[in-house]
């Protein structure tokens, strides 16, 4: 094998995959070069090419103990293999175990007493692997197995034991047997007349008093990321600043108790300038994040200094819940902090933001002499970015007990987002956990002939497993805080991504593999302890045996409507026809709404701005929905949703309100454990929420609602998807009727 294909193999990258067509693609020398130098290696020459292989591979040999090692909860006692010089046989081996609760174990054993797995030369010095076998049935969870030698070599290693279940949390451990629904939202594009412009979390809690009486058990939500407050237009919640941290525009300010108490931001709020501002954001048909930015951070410090007087340094409940919080979080939020201070400040020197590659050299590491000083400096604009994480989480919890007092049995189910930006907080905070200079996309296939590039930044699958998966842990936590489910954005991340290098072709990317079973089993301890269902978002280019493993580790697929085809002339699949392990929805935000999908609306934005190559393509595309939409009556005819002797014209029938509420009946009497019903569908919108392939050109993450929550569940059509859904999952009004 050459050496050029011995390191991409021995790093994980792929040497080729099956697009979608079933075509195979090989990884072309120039993408595996290019991949490598990006992971740190060189790989100028034959001779360097020679060497890293060699180095690689030898590393895990020149270590006593591997760094971290996941072990199966079911299969134990387990084993560690230890790699230590033969000449080594005679040492003793000395360990101390510490359980996650403090209990520790202790022992030691003569090297040659282990049973001998493996040998390897390296040079002169031959290695042997040998197996320690763990003492006892270990309990779930993370544990710190220490290891010395009674010897200079090789040197003491920590080892982290991860010992985790089997499957996730599962509907039939919140319901056994039931099939439940909830209400899907953009979390944004909400209306009220107490937020200022965008949708809040108060929202967010009112939604779920006014759903679950109605019989929905889960409110469906975009990511709730951490956007960059100072750049406020930059408002994808799929490439956020960080993922373990929250969007603070979602604050809602009218709720805050500081502000009955601060008579200084009660007369900013009162203004008529101020209020005029307002009434204009709030009846706005998009949502203009400027001017909410504008409207809420000067009104939110002004109530952060009255906090400090009144509630930090009074020592008040208040003041003790904000220290207890940012104690809790510790570097991570004081790094997200720093990093948005900094950013904020640099963009008022230099009238407009700078992505932190571009910052002086001095501030682009967080722990640069010159950050520390920046963050002694400007002590109160750090503090005040931590205490927004703290409003932002608490009304978040407060929205999450909205839906549990309301009856609803799972509650808030949230969205994790595939990766972060290349200029994120979370590739400056924590750069060793990035791949600078590649981005996470996807292969060319008929939705996107020259492939994707999504713009974010992957995890770095060589230190996943050095640092014990601690980001990736981090970021389970935080999507799972507060919620009762949790969507996978790109599940296949888990196993595989596709990697695209700056400079080139989305064509010419490839995938890297990641350590499949250990990041389930991760995941599956995650869920267990935070009660939360997860659902992988399964769409796409998805490799051989993903499904099945998916489906053994109790994570449900994501089945999406529009989508689900069967045979030659991409038939609707029938709903008999769809899996019982899987959560269903009509559509997905970077899809239109029902109403926009049936009359082509998709079409008619993609054909606007020239995203076709021509006009043969969007006569195509044109005439292929006027085939889908016969597709779909004829699927509602078949499964007895629509009657066969009404007219039903695809070149002239609407998407009324008869033909939207059977086609949740439709998805409703699929046996799929979960369904969600999207408020966009509910209110008949056509215009959709993200168009991909685009930024700036469509407004995207701006659309609101047609109406306030006050009125959503009086509007005719809402109630009609309601009790047609609550009729086909339960089997009448109300109760609820069990799996076969």
């Amino acid at each position: 094998m050459r050496d050029l294909d011995r390191l991409a193999e021995l790093v994980g990258i792929e040497p080729g995959y099956h697009d979608i067509a079933g075509n195979h693609i090989v990884t072309s020398d120039q993408t595996k070069q290019t991949i490598l130098e990006r992971l740190g290696f060189s790989v100028g020459t034959e001779g360097a090419l020679h060497h890293n292989a060699v180095e690689f591979e030898n590393r895990a040999w020149r270590r006593l103990a591997p760094a971290c090692q996941v072990i199966p909860a079911e299969h134990q006692p387990a084993a560690i293999v230890l790699a230590v010089p033969t000449a080594a046989a005679e040492r003793t081996v000395s360990w101390l175990l510490t359980l996650e609760d403090g209990e520790t174990r202790r022992g030691h054993v003569t090297i040659a007493d282990l049973p001998v797995v493996e040998r390897h030369a390296i040079d002169d010095e031959v290695f042997e692997r040998r197996r320690l076998d763990l003492p006892d049935v270990l309990p779930d969870g993370y544990h710190r197995l220490a290891l010395s030698v009674d010897a200079p070599s090789p040197p003491p290693t920590d080892c982290r034991l991860i010992v985790a279940p089997k499957r996730c949390w599962g509907p039939d451990d919140v319901a056994a047997g039931e099939r439940l629904w909830g209400i899907s939202c953009q979390v944004y594009s909400l209306r009220s007349d107490t937020n200022w412009g965008v949708g809040t979390y108060r929202d967010l809690a009112t939604l779920a008093d006014a759903a679950a009486p109605h019989g929905a058990d889960m409110l469906g939500i975009n990511p709730l990321h951490a956007l960059p407050p100072a750049v406020p237009e930059d408002a994808s919640p799929y490439s956020p600043a960080s993922r373990d941290f929250l969007n603070v525009l979602t604050i809602d300010v009218e709720s805050l108790p500081e502000l009955t108490e601060c008579p200084e931001a009660r007369t900013m709020a009162g203004e008529l300038e101020f209020r005029q501002r307002l009434t204009a954001v709030r009846n706005a048909e998009l949502i203009d994040y400027a001017a909410v930015a504008g409207l809420a951070l000067p009104v939110l410090r002004t109530l952060f200094r009255h906090f400090q007087q009144h509630h930090i340094d009074t020592g008040s409940e208040r003041g003790t819940r904000f220290r207890a919080f940012r104690e809790a979080q510790g570097q991570p939020l004081q790094q997200l902090a720093v990093f948005m201070a900094l950013q904020e400040t640099l963009a008022n020197e230099a009238s407009g933001p700078t992505p932190w590659p571009d910052w002086p050299v001095a501030f682009r590491h967080p722990d640069s002499p010159a950050v520390h000083q920046f963050a002694r400096d400007h002590a109160e604009l750090v503090d005040f970015h931590a205490w927004l994480q703290w409003l932002a989480d608490e009304q978040l919890a407060e929205a999450a007990a909205a839906a549990a007092k309301a009856g609803m049995r799972i509650g808030l189910y949230r969205d994790l987002a595939v990766g972060v930006g290349p200029a994120s907080a979370a590739a400056w905070s924590a750069p060793e956990t990035q791949v600078r200079g590649i981005a996470v996309g996807a292969p060319p296939d008929p939705f996107s002939p020259v492939g994707q590039n999504w713009g974010l930044s992957p995890f770095n699958p060589l230190t996943l497993r050095d640092t014990g998966y601690a980001a990736y842990i981090a970021s389970l936590r935080a999507n799972m805080r507060h919620a009762g489910a949790l969507r996978i954005d790109h599940a296949m991340g888990l196993r595989r991504l596709f990697w695209v290098a700056d400079g080139l072709a989305p064509s010419a990317g490839a995938y890297v593999s990641y350590p499949f079973e250990d990041m389930l089993r991760v995941l599956a301890l995650e869920s267990r302890r935070q009660r939360c269902i997860v659902i992988g978002e399964d769409l796409g280019t998805v490799p051989d045996g993903f499904r099945p493993a998916m489906a053994e580790a109790g994570i449900l697929s994501y089945k999406v409507l529009l989508f689900e085809r069967v045979g030659p002339h991409s038939l609707f699949r029938a709903p008999d026809d769809y899996d019982a392990d899987a959560l269903v929805t009509a559509g997905t935000h970077d899809l239109p709404p029902l109403a926009g999908y049936w009359v082509g609306r998709d079409i008619d934005w993609r054909h606007r701005l020239g995203l076709f190559p021509d006009e043969e393509a969007y006569a195509a595309q044109q005439l292929d929905r006027t085939a889908d939409r016969q597709r779909l009556i004829d699927a509602l005819i078949h499964s007895g949703f629509w009657p066969s002797d009404r007219a039903a014209d695809p070149e002239t029938m609407t998407m009324d309100g008869d033909l939207m509420v059977a086609v949740y009946r439709f998805l409703s009497r699929t046996p799929c454990r979960l369904m969600t019903l999207a408020l966009e569908d509910g209110l008949c919108q056509v215009e959709q929420m993200n168009l991909p392939g685009t930024v700036n050109e469509h407004p995207n993450w701006r659309r609101r609602l047609a109406m306030p929550i006050a009125d959503l569940f009086e509007y005719e059509l809402m109630a009609k998807l309601i009790e047609a859904v609550r009729l086909e999952r339960t089997g009448h009004a109300g109760g609820a009727v069990r799996l076969a």
